[in-house]
């Protein structure tokens, strides 16, 4: 399937400040902690048909902060304290560049590599997406793809409200983007 072909649609969700309470650099699985009503919201969407699809850019891999193994120790533990509660992600998708460090790339966020990498492997609806975050970052692949933004007040996003696209809404945590998405024609 091409990116963006017809097929499932996605609820594309930021890591840090969407999912998890913002920590700079986190390197530590101990610092996994849940926003509250993530899984919910989860559950919600997954029960609506969605896939869900975690994209998360990791600039502190290439800043030297912290290793793979330490970003992939987080990643599971974020998969199993979601699994627990019946919330797995479909699928994880880390972009661990940073273009003063690595240089350019097209998978760092707003770029839309792991995008379309995950609606090639899971034969994803780009344009029938959701794009869930709190950075302008996280949200405006859905202008680029055709998809709906929904930035969160939480982690970054009071900060950042001001200067999200008009085209994305804007909802306090990411129960009440799931309840908004959900209830979009």
């Amino acid at each position: 399937m091409s990116p963006g072909a017809r097929g499932r649609p996605a609820v594309f969700l930021d890591r840090d400040g969407t999912l998890i309470a913002e920590k700079e650099y986190l390197a530590d699985p101990a610092g996994v902690v849940l926003l509250e009503g993530v899984p919910e919201a989860l559950k919600r969407l997954r029960e609506a048909g969605f896939a869900l699809v975690v994209v998360t850019n990791q600039s502190g891999i290439a800043r030297g902060l912290y290793s793979l193994a330490d970003y992939h120790a987080v990643a599971q533990r974020l998969d199993e304290v979601l699994s627990r509660e019946g919330a797995q992600p479909d699928a994880t998708y880390f972009c661990p560049h940073h273009p003063d460090f690595t240089g350019p790339c097209v998978c760092r966020k707003p770029g839309l590599g792991m995008y379309r990498q995950a609606a090639v492997e899971l034969g994803l609806d780009l344009k029938g997406s959701f794009y869930v975050g709190d950075r302008t970052k996280d949200v405006l692949p859905a202008i680029e793809l055709g998809g709906r933004g929904i930035m969160v007040r939480t982690g970054y996003g009071l900060e950042e409200e001001a200067s999200k696209p008009e085209a994305v809404q804007m909802a306090d945590t990411l129960f009440q983007a799931a309840e908004l998405a959900l209830s979009l024609p």
